[in-house]
Parts: structure tokens; sequence; C-alpha cells
């Protein structure tokens, strides 16, 4: 990377943040553009940083683009993600649910037992420090199918945790995402695919992070790493910012991640198993119009397992807007389920109704890929 000076349109995410920072580890020069300021941006002090409401492109910078700027000339996420992979011997993580859980399991195990590891993930994880990690050990990565950056990845180790779909606007079907991920396992030379749940000690709870466990301890078992000194390491694992973080207080907030309807159900397993006498309160907000038209009955059926449920509008992310496609079609379907749940079409208001019904010693679940997150402020204000 030495030489280079790298431009990243939609610096401050949770991917594009963590290939900057890599980049300038490993001698580039960086800076980019984003429409606000992130915490993810916070490693990355010192670099030219413009923030504004449209992508800003200086001169006599080579450009990275992400995924949510189709439209911007420069190198896409996927071909720089690519170039990052290629470098070194890598561990890529990939499914439809848990890769950046897992991914984080084997960057922290490979740490813990040090064996200096390098980590790109989706993510905050507060126990390495950064979602970006520069060693000089093997590189894990969590890498997504939602574009398909991931078939484009050259893994020692491929890690696939499960396949559903999630994407309709990219996939015609399971079948063709099911090929796609046949075809890119054929081409790594150690595949770890359904493995069995881990039943050892865990400090984070649920089915589907004992399926997560299963599956990084197969993997660093191909690393190198001895089964007891990885599950040794692993029970201190804490987890990844909003996949069930908890959030202690009168009520116990939870914020999560979940946005597909498996994830949504087995979350509320989660808190149903954390937290087994409590009410549970679910504000969800859905992300996508395309994944709310095919799946808000599914989504229904899984937040029904909630005690109450309030639901706003959708998060578009790089969507346009769907006739027709709202929050509502959800609260629709909770409605013939025989469930009352609440239309709060913003996450101002969905957070004012958990406050207004909150009790001490419920449970309120902030759930969404979105910017719902900002729900747990709102409630613990």
């Amino acid at each position: 990377m030495k030489g280079r000076r790298l431009w990243f349109v939609g610096i401050g995410g949770a991917g594009l943040s963590g290939y900057a920072q890599l980049a300038r580890a490993w001698g580039a020069e960086v800076g980019g553009w984003d429409r606000v300021w992130t915490p993810y941006l916070e490693p990355l002090a010192g670099a030219p940083i413009e923030i504004a409401p449209e992508p800003v492109v200086p001169e006599g910078w080579e450009t990275v683009v992400s995924s949510a700027y189709p439209d911007v000339p420069g190198l896409r996420r996927r071909e720089f993600l690519r170039e990052l992979v290629a470098t070194r011997e890598s561990v890529v993580v990939s499914g439809t649910h848990g890769k950046g859980t897992t991914a984080a399991m084997i960057a922290f195990v490979l740490r813990e037992t040090g064996r200096d590891p390098a980590w790109l993930i989706g993510a905050q994880v507060p126990q390495l420090g950064s979602n970006a990690g520069f060693g000089a050990g093997l590189l894990v990565v969590e890498a997504d199918e939602s574009d398909r950056t991931v078939f484009d990845l050259p893994a020692a180790i491929a890690v696939v945790t499960n396949v559903e779909l999630d994407h309709h606007s990219e996939y015609r079907s399971l079948s063709e995402l099911e090929h796609a991920f046949a075809a890119w396992t054929a081409t790594a030379p150690q595949v770890v695919r359904d493995a069995a749940p881990y039943r050892g000690e865990l400090a984070v709870p649920g089915e589907y992070n004992r399926l997560n466990a299963g599956a990084a301890l197969a993997a660093l078992e191909l690393a190198g790493v001895a089964r007891a000194e990885s599950e040794q390491a692993l029970a201190r694992f804490a987890g990844t910012g909003r996949r069930f973080e908890v959030h202690d207080g009168d009520v116990t907030v939870v914020d999560d991640y979940a946005h597909h309807p498996t994830e949504v159900a087995v979350t509320i397993a989660a808190a149903r198993e954390r937290f087994p006498d409590a009410t549970l309160r679910v504000l969800f907000q859905p992300h996508l119009y395309s994944r709310t038209r095919h799946l808000s009955r599914e989504l229904a059926e899984a937040l029904a397992g909630a005690d109450d449920v309030s639901v706003t509008d959708v998060y578009p992310a790089r969507e346009q807007p769907i006739p027709g496609v709202s929050g509502k079609l959800i609260v629709d379907a909770l409605s013939d389920l025989g469930v009352l749940a609440a239309y709060t079409p913003t996450v101002e208001q969905g957070a004012a109704r958990l406050a207004r019904r909150a009790h001490k010693g419920d449970v309120l679940l902030v759930v969404g890929a979105g910017d719902v997150d900002r729900a747990v402020g709102l409630v613990r204000s």
C-alpha cells in the first residue's frame, strides 16, 4: 500500500472504515467522505475526512467506493477488499447470519492465544478495540454476500455459517445463492460448513451464538489452534457491537442488528433465555424495501414471540421506495396473526412508545440494521 493515496467514499461505514484503517497501517495515505460523522471514524484521527450532504472526491486520489454509492466512479469496495485479502493468508467468514460474530470470535481467540492476527469485521468489537486490526498473522475477514463481495475473495480457510435468502434484489432464488456459495467454497483449500453448535461455556447467550462458536472453533482448529486452548479463550468473548448489546438500568435495553426473520426470532429467543421472567417489548425497524415486501409475514411471525411490538417505517439503505411498502405491512401481518402491534413510523415515535409503556424489570429490544440504535439513548434519557 505504500505510495498510494486512497480516498474512501462512504468512509464512515462499518466496512470501509476498517479497510481504510488497514490500508493506512500498511502504508497508504488515506482520507474520505461521508454524510455524517460516525464512531467508526475515531480510529482514523488525523486523516482528511469530508462531511457533506453529497459525495466529495478531490483531485489526485485513487477512489474506493462503498456499495451504497453505485453512481460514484472508482474502485468498488469488493475489488479493494480482494486486494487486501490477496496480500495475506486469510480466514474468510460469510453466510447469511452470524458472520460478524463468528469472525470476531476467531480474531479474538487468535489474539488472546498470541497469534497476532489482522482482522476486518463489519462491527465494533470492544474487546479488540476496533473493527480492524493490523497484526502480522492470519487476516480474519467478515465478507458480505449481499453484493456478492465474498465470492471474489481468495480464502485459505472459508467459513460458511449458514445460507438463507436475505437479499431478494440480488438473488433470484435460494438455489442461486447456494450455488454461488458452493462455487466459492470449491476454490478454498479448507472449508468450515455445517459446524456443530458448541455446548461449552460462553459469555454470550442464545443457540445462534453456540452455532457461531462451533464454526469459530472448527476454523481455529484448521488454523492450528488446539481445541482446548481455543475454548479457554472463547469463554471470555463478550460479543460485538449491536449484537445483543445489553444496557442495564431500571429497564434493561438490548440493542441488536437483527433484520431477517430468522435473526429476529433467535434474538427474541436469546432474550427469553437470558431474562426468563421479563416482559419483552420490541421496537423493530425494517431494513430495505425489497426485504420488507418479500418477508413481511415471516418478520411478523418472528416478532410475535415478544410481549409488545412497535414497528417503524423502512430504513431504505441503498434502495429506492417501493409503492405500498412500509413498516405497516408488518403491523398488518401481525394483526392477521392476532397480535396487536403499533405502527410508529419514526424512531423517535417508537422510542417514546417504548419508554411510555415500560415498567421496572422489563427488557426493551431495539432491533434492526438501520439507525434504530438511536432509540437506545432516547429510551434511557
